[in-house]
C-alpha cells in the first residue's frame, strides 16, 4: 500500500505541475482560474502527504484509527482528482490518463485499507 501511495504522489504532483505549466504557456489561461488550479494542486499534494503518512503509520503499527483517517482523506483526494479530470480549465489527454490511473489506484488502496482494517480488528 505504501508503494502505491508513493507512486500516486509522484505521478500526481509532478505531472500535474508540468501539465499546468504547459497549459499556461500554450493556451490563453485566465489568471484567476490558473491560480485556482495551482492552489488545488498544492492542496492535493498536501493531502496526499498526510494520507500517505497515516496510511503508513496505521499499516506499520497495525492500528485501525490511522488507516481510517487515511481512508477518509482518500475521499478528499478522489474529489480533487475528479476536479482535475472533469472541471479543470484545460484538460489535456495526458491529464485524463493520469487522473484515471489515480482513481484506479485510489480504488485499490481503499479496498486494501478496508481489508487491513478488518484484519486488524479481528
Amino acid at each position: 500500500m505504501l508503494l502505491l501511495g508513493i507512486v500516486d504522489l509522484d505521478i500526481t504532483f509532478f505531472s500535474s505541475c508540468i501539465f499546468c505549466s504547459l497549459a499556461g504557456q500554450v493556451f490563453t489561461y485566465p489568471d484567476n482560474l490558473l491560480m485556482l488550479d495551482l492552489i488545488l494542486l498544492f492542496v492535493m499534494a498536501i493531502l496526499e502527504a498526510i494520507r500517505l503518512y497515516f496510511g503508513t503509520k496505521g499499516n506499520l503499527t497495525e492500528e485501525e484509527a490511522p488507516l481510517g483517517v487515511s481512508l477518509v482523506i482518500t475521499v478528499g483526494s478522489v474529489v480533487l482528482t475528479v476536479y482535475f479530470l472533469v472541471w479543470q480549465t484545460y484538460i489535456l489527454r495526458a491529464d485524463v490518463v493520469i487522473n484515471v490511473m489515480m482513481l484506479v489506484m485510489y480504488g485499490l488502496e481503499g479496498i486494501l485499507q478496508i481489508i487491513a482494517i478488518a484484519a486488524f480488528i479481528s
